[in-house]
Protein backbone atom coordinates (compact mmCIF):
# COMPACT_ATOMS: atom_id res chain seq x y z
CA UNK A 1 0.00 0.00 0.00
CA UNK A 2 1.10 3.45 -0.43
CA UNK A 3 0.57 5.77 2.33
CA UNK A 4 0.38 9.11 -0.17
CA UNK A 5 -2.87 8.18 -1.73
CA UNK A 6 -4.22 8.50 1.99
CA UNK A 7 -6.77 11.41 2.84
CA UNK A 8 -7.82 12.10 6.16
CA UNK A 9 -6.87 10.97 9.79
CA UNK A 10 -4.49 8.18 9.57
CA UNK A 11 -3.83 6.46 13.07
CA UNK A 12 -0.92 4.66 14.34
CA UNK A 13 -1.00 2.00 16.81
CA UNK A 14 1.41 -0.29 18.25
CA UNK A 15 -0.16 -3.48 19.21
CA UNK A 16 -0.45 -3.04 22.87
CA UNK A 17 -3.75 -4.40 24.47
CA UNK A 18 -5.90 -1.08 24.93
CA UNK A 19 -5.24 -0.35 21.14
CA UNK A 20 -6.35 -3.59 19.59
CA UNK A 21 -9.00 -4.26 21.49
CA UNK A 22 -12.73 -4.52 20.29
CA UNK A 23 -13.80 -1.30 21.67
CA UNK A 24 -11.03 0.37 19.85
CA UNK A 25 -11.28 -1.21 16.51
CA UNK A 26 -15.08 -0.48 16.46
CA UNK A 27 -14.13 3.11 17.14
CA UNK A 28 -11.97 3.63 15.13
CA UNK A 29 -13.78 2.01 12.07
CA UNK A 30 -16.93 4.44 13.44
CA UNK A 31 -14.50 7.48 12.94
CA UNK A 32 -13.78 6.49 9.58
CA UNK A 33 -9.92 6.13 10.31
CA UNK A 34 -7.42 4.87 8.75
CA UNK A 35 -4.93 2.62 10.49
CA UNK A 36 -2.01 1.95 9.83
CA UNK A 37 -1.09 -1.98 10.19
CA UNK A 38 1.79 -2.30 12.60
CA UNK A 39 4.46 -5.59 12.94
CA UNK A 40 4.11 -6.58 16.37
CA UNK A 41 7.37 -4.48 17.51
CA UNK A 42 8.88 -2.56 15.23
CA UNK A 43 11.80 0.59 16.32
CA UNK A 44 11.24 1.89 12.77
CA UNK A 45 7.83 2.79 13.35
CA UNK A 46 8.01 3.52 17.33
CA UNK A 47 9.34 7.92 16.79
CA UNK A 48 10.47 7.52 20.47
CA UNK A 49 13.02 4.54 19.45
CA UNK A 50 14.44 5.95 16.08
CA UNK A 51 13.99 9.68 16.54
CA UNK A 52 13.75 10.54 20.23
CA UNK A 53 16.07 8.48 21.82
CA UNK A 54 18.45 8.41 19.57
CA UNK A 55 18.57 12.05 20.31
CA UNK A 56 19.13 11.35 24.37
CA UNK A 57 21.28 8.70 23.33
CA UNK A 58 23.73 10.89 21.76
CA UNK A 59 23.52 13.62 24.69
CA UNK A 60 23.97 10.99 27.21
CA UNK A 61 27.45 9.69 25.25
CA UNK A 62 30.50 10.93 27.47
CA UNK A 63 28.22 11.58 30.64
CA UNK A 64 28.82 10.20 33.86
CA UNK A 65 26.23 11.00 36.77
CA UNK A 66 26.82 10.70 40.56
CA UNK A 67 23.33 9.26 41.26
CA UNK A 68 19.53 8.93 40.09
CA UNK A 69 18.51 12.64 41.40
CA UNK A 70 21.56 13.80 38.61
CA UNK A 71 20.12 11.82 36.26
CA UNK A 72 16.30 12.97 36.54
CA UNK A 73 17.47 16.46 36.73
CA UNK A 74 19.36 16.09 33.61
CA UNK A 75 16.61 13.98 31.53
CA UNK A 76 14.19 16.95 32.90
CA UNK A 77 16.06 19.19 31.29
CA UNK A 78 16.38 17.84 28.19
CA UNK A 79 13.16 17.22 27.25
CA UNK A 80 12.04 21.00 28.73
CA UNK A 81 14.86 22.22 26.20
CA UNK A 82 12.88 20.89 22.92
CA UNK A 83 10.57 23.00 21.39
CA UNK A 84 7.52 21.78 19.88
CA UNK A 85 9.36 22.09 16.39
CA UNK A 86 11.76 18.59 17.47
CA UNK A 87 9.13 16.77 18.68
CA UNK A 88 6.52 17.64 15.22
CA UNK A 89 9.55 16.80 12.98
CA UNK A 90 9.77 13.37 14.89
CA UNK A 91 6.07 12.61 14.23
CA UNK A 92 5.87 14.26 10.92
CA UNK A 93 9.10 11.59 9.76
CA UNK A 94 6.72 8.62 10.45
CA UNK A 95 4.56 8.43 7.12
CA UNK A 96 8.08 8.29 5.14
CA UNK A 97 9.29 5.39 8.12
CA UNK A 98 5.91 3.41 7.58
CA UNK A 99 6.61 3.41 3.72
CA UNK A 100 10.05 2.13 3.98
CA UNK A 101 9.10 0.01 6.23
CA UNK A 102 6.59 -1.05 3.92
CA UNK A 103 8.79 -1.10 0.74
CA UNK A 104 11.21 -3.63 3.19
CA UNK A 105 8.22 -6.14 3.71
CA UNK A 106 8.36 -5.48 7.03
CA UNK A 107 12.59 -6.05 7.77
CA UNK A 108 14.22 -3.72 9.86
CA UNK A 109 15.40 -0.28 8.39
CA UNK A 110 19.02 0.20 8.43
CA UNK A 111 20.83 3.50 8.08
Amino acid sequence: PELTNRKGIVFHRDNARPHTSLVTRQKLLELGWDVLPHPPYSPDLAPSDYFLFRFLQNSLNGKNFNNDDDIKSYLIQFFANKNHKFYERGIMMLPERWQKVIDQNGQHITE
